[in-house]
């Protein structure tokens, strides 16, 4: 396989950068403020932050399976056009179930546009694949680091209005850059893509190590969502303004975005299991202690803690389920891995939510631990794969 030429990554991690920064903005640490200042309960906060991972679910496995036969730019370009639109709609929003449905809406965007980037960096690059992924992952991270703190900034000095005008004006930008993007192979006819579309689904879902490693991603995923939105509303129940609590999720976001990089690496030369089980047991440590503390400096540490824990599982679970992958079918099976991701992501905010409400944040953080301590069985039974895993 010859190798991608350098403009190609570039442009692709350009373009997340922005797109992921749009996102971000979107929802951290605005959203569960906003929500609340619409009134929403905790209960109702939980379901409006997950109502964006939903189309994740809907959508993740077609898109990735479309582009394997049909090419990344058309279905990209729709991802993009998703990121540009969205961000408008959150001006006219004045109750928690029009923020709901705007949600569900945006999360199209990030739903295609994470499953094809990923299925197109993984098709091109095989003996970097961690590497790579990781540091497209981290370019995305970046947008998403700086968000927290712009948010922050801009709840504290302006409104939840000039929030959302940022991301239109970043989402918009992300797509003109896409519009630069080529396809790296002749795309496939409608006739032709059809059968090999249900080919791909039947394929993936049998493969019993992709499924698994899906599973190890959608704990990891489930208590990174709630920890998005919950840690946002426990620092602010201990009286830390805005402007810190952006810090506190930041700090977070940028640790992974120097640890992913480097754990790609490590993953590419000692294997995929032995970088993700430490991960998960680091994870799992500093998402128990954090009804602990209760100081800024604190939830800083932990927060950075939980980061680099994150970014030692993910830098190494999709590169592992593209190791798995026959038949060149990166496009299904980095579908399968987002939908069953974004099936964790979703069920995140919600639990802890009930949780919550019925025996406080020490309860909600504890269960969160245990489910990341339980994903190593599941790493465990993945099957050894040809190349590094």
């Amino acid at each position: 396989m010859k190798p991608a030429p350098a403009p190609f990554f570039i442009l692709i991690a350009l373009i997340g950068g922005l797109a992921i920064f749009s996102s971000t903005l979107s929802k951290t640490p605005v959203l569960p403020l906003f929500a609340q200042s619409l009134g929403a309960s905790p209960t109702e906060i939980g379901w409006i932050v997950i109502a964006s991972t939903i189309p994740g679910i809907l959508v993740s496995f077609p898109a990735g399976a479309l582009s394997d036969h049909l090419g990344t730019r058309k279905v990209l370009l729709a991802s993009l056009l998703v990121f540009a639109s969205a961000p408008f709609l959150y001006l006219w929003v004045d109750n928690a179930w029009q923020l709901m449905a705007v949600r569900f809406y945006h999360g199209f965007a990030t739903a295609i546009f994470g499953t094809v980037a990923s299925a197109a960096i993984a098709e091109r690059y095989s003996a970097d694949r961690a590497a790579r992924l990781s540091t497209y992952s981290s370019a995305t991270i970046v947008g998403r680091s700086l968000a927290p703190f712009l948010g922050g900034l801009l709840i504290s000095l302006a409104s939840y209005d000039a929030v959302y005008v940022a991301c239109a004006i970043s989402g918009v930008l992300a797509l003109g850059a896409g519009l630069l993007l080529r396809d790296a192979r002749p795309v496939r006819t409608a006739a032709t893509a059809r059968p090999q579309f249900w080919a791909s689904l039947r394929e993936v879902l049998a493969d019993r190590g992709i499924l698994l490693v899906s599973g190890v991603e959608a704990a990891q995923y489930l208590v990174f969502g709630a920890i998005e939105a919950f840690l946002t509303l426990y620092a602010a129940g201990l009286g830390i303004p805005a402007w810190q609590i952006g810090i506190i999720l930041g700090v977070q976001l940028v640790s992974i975005v120097f640890a992913k990089p480097l754990m790609g690496r490590i993953s590419d030369r000692v294997g995929r299991r032995r970088v993700i089980l430490p991960g998960l047991v680091l994870g799992a440590a500093s998402v128990l202690l954090l009804p602990l503390v209760e100081s800024f400096l604190g939830l800083c540490t932990l927060s950075l803690a939980f980061g680099l824990g994150f970014a030692t599982v993910t830098s190494s679970t999709a590169a592992l389920v593209a190791d798995l992958t026959r038949n060149g079918r990166f496009g299904a099976s980095m579908g399968v891995l987002r939908t069953v991701m974004d099936v964790g992501q979703s069920i995140g905010p919600v639990l802890t939510g009930w949780m919550v409400v019925a025996s406080g944040y020490g309860g909600a953080f504890t269960l969160l631990a245990a489910i990341l301590l339980g994903a190593t069985l599941l790493l465990a039974l993945v099957p050894r794969s040809p190349q590094p895993g």
